[in-house]
């Protein structure tokens, strides 16, 4: 971590009302960013960063602190624990599912089980599964002035095309998701009201993010050679 500090920072950016994104530059391990929640009830940081500092400490704190955390998908795990043990060894929610990938047993670290968790301020966790067997999303209907917003890590993967997203259970080998798993992704996120999507690399969908997510699940499936 001293070393990484000596190199790198991370930036913060605002993303709308009530939200603010958090990546390290120079880009480093993938590159993702994490998100800082402000419900209203205490914050959610959404996905996590190797890099902790004390720039970053600070510039939390002044927000409010982070009453609880919770990470798509072991990917993003990274220093979960250092994290949690700057703002009062807050929880860190992860699905059972994933269990086994949580290297370092951190006591911060809560498991839920099930289809969907409520946390605070009306954000919900949500497994959609695929990518990992535990992955989740977390569905924020305050967001976007109240139409709502997704966090949804990689998985529905925001193209480079913002009028599009796509499925894959491994993007550094490029292996694609068959025809069920894709539909099972999708169908869970369909009774979730959203029109914003927000991806891990800094590649979201503003408006209309259902309908991009339908008619991408439709594309893959004719790609991938099913009829309808």
């Amino acid at each position: 971590m001293e070393r990484l500090r000596e190199a790198h920072r991370n930036e913060m950016r605002e993303e709308e009302p009530g939200l603010a994104s958090i990546h390290t530059a120079p880009g480093f391990a993938i590159g993702q960013r994490a998100f800082l929640v402000d419900t209203g009830d205490g914050n959610v940081l959404w996905d996590c960063l190797t890099l902790i500092d004390d720039e970053t400490i600070a510039w939390v704190r002044e927000r409010g602190g982070i009453r609880a955390m919770a990470i798509s998908h072991p990917h993003y795990y990274s220093s979960m624990r250092a994290w949690s043990e700057a703002f009062g060894n807050c929880p860190i929610w992860i699905h059972a599912d994933d269990r086994q990938w949580v290297v370092s047993q951190a006591p911060q670290v809560t498991y839920w089980s099930g289809e969907t968790q409520p946390l605070f301020g009306g954000l919900t966790l949500v497994r959609s599964g695929g990518h990992f067997d535990g992955y989740q999303v977390l569905h924020w209907p305050a967001g976007a002035g109240g139409a709502g917003a997704l966090f949804a890590g990689d998985q529905p993967q925001v193209c480079m095309d913002r009028r599009w997203v796509t499925f894959m259970y491994s993007y550094p080998n490029m292996i694609p998701f068959d025809a069920p798993t894709v539909r099972r992704i999708t169908d869970t996120l369909e009774p979730l009201a959203f029109t914003r999507l927000y991806g891990a690399f800094g590649r979201h969908v503003l408006d209309d993010a259902k309908p991009v997510i339908a008619r991408s699940r439709d594309r893959y499936l004719r790609a991938i050679g099913v009829s309808f």
